[in-house]
């Protein structure tokens, strides 16, 4: 008892518990405040131009398609109900001009709008310990619901964002020459090994059986029953999902240059329905640079932080001129002010100062009298 009422009185009355421990106080001076700004302006305004360069030397070429690849124009019903239509050809051929160098890597997106793969329901609809072990409990497929039985069987994989996978195809021709596009790599390498299983394969998937549906309710992509989930990389860059409601994912790979003037023709299956929810797709070809694609922002922000903050700088530059009384004059402290000192007369000029506002944090004196 004695030894437990020494600790706690050794503990308490620490230095540590009556909070004395020596801290580092800086006083922002004009000069520290002019430093600061400075340095932090001299450092990102070339960060800024470097990101902003490297941002615009990343060639795009962006189609967008759904509107051009359906026979009519017509009311969104209309649309709808030709693209649920399943034995109506939907085949579309689209023209690209290259019009700048692209070096291989090129890679190959699909662009959507205003789809909310970050809706709550959305998000939950699937079963992570089926994606992965194939067998699942009912807690865990509950959220799959209504894509979570078909006639009384459990679907695999289940969930609304595995039904809706995206199933539009692109063939693609270069100057009329067939162009290869890399379809493997494309996910990834943490997803496949540790989220699909290598022994799960589709099962009971209602997109490969659109008869069942009526043609009421169509989803996306059907899968191979004989292709493991961990082998489907289209399924599992969709299955990642997306935080806004514009976006794009990857669907492969042109491993070869382009150069100006060539001419790429896509035959394109146009069969993705974004017609019911008013959506946009585009296909998009891009390459990367350092920073990854094309993002301006990041640039502009370095060079809008860099150049306010040369600005600032310059403010207190001619405050000091202006007033050259040393901003943070450390005798007008609290602590100071009991130290027998006229705390209206600035040590540095012997004028007769009062506090008149503050400003950025520091108080600011100005000549009163």
């Amino acid at each position: 008892m004695f030894l437990l009422f020494f600790i706690l009185f050794f503990l308490l009355d620490s230095r540590f518990t009556q909070q004395e421990l020596p801290a580092c106080k800086p006083m922002l001076t004009t000069g520290w405040v002019i430093s600061i700004f400075m340095a932090v302006g001299v450092l990102f305004i070339p960060l800024g131009a470097c990101a902003l360069n490297s941002s615009k030397k990343v060639v795009e070429i962006v189609d967008q398609y759904e509107t051009v690849c359906i026979p009519s124009a017509g009311t969104k019903e209309a649309r709808v109900q030709y693209i649920q239509d399943i034995s109506t050809a939907k085949a579309c051929t689209r023209q690209l001009l290259v019009t700048k160098n692209m070096a291989q890597p090129i890679y190959v997106y699909y662009e959507l709008h205003n789809f909310f793969q970050n809706h709550r329901r959305y998000v939950k609809s699937r079963s992570d310990q089926q994606l992965l072990y194939g067998n699942a409990s009912e807690s865990s497929m509950a959220n799959c619901d209504p894509q979570r039985l078909l006639a009384g069987k459990p679907i695999v994989p289940c969930g609304l964002i595995a039904w809706s996978l995206f199933n539009d195809t692109y063939s693609f021709k270069l100057n009329s020459v067939a162009l290869a596009i890399n379809r493997k790599g494309i996910a990834w390498d943490s997803d496949r090994k540790d989220k699909f299983g290598g022994s799960v394969y589709p099962s009971n998937f209602p997109n490969n059986y659109p008869a069942a549906t009526n043609g009421s309710i169509i989803g996306g992509a059907s899968l191979d029953p004989n292709t493991p989930l961990n082998a489907n990389e289209d399924l599992i860059v969709w299955m990642r999902t997306a935080a806004l409601p514009v976006f794009r994912k990857l669907w492969g790979k042109i491993e070869r240059d382009l150069y100006a003037g060539d001419l790429i023709t896509v035959d394109i299956n146009n069969v993705y329905n974004v017609y019911s929810f008013h959506g946009k797709k585009k296909l998009v070809l891009a390459t990367t640079s350092w920073l990854g694609g094309k993002n301006h922002f990041l640039g502009i922000a370095y060079l809008v932080v860099g150049g306010l903050s040369i600005a600032m700088a310059m403010v207190f530059v001619g405050i000091q001129i202006k007033c050259p009384r040393p901003l943070g004059d450390p005798s007008y402290l609290s602590w100071n002010k009991n130290k027998g000192r006229d705390l209206n007369t600035s040590p540095a000029t012997g004028v007769h100062f009062e506090v008149c506002e503050t400003f950025m944090f520091l108080e600011v004196k100005v000549l009163c009298s």
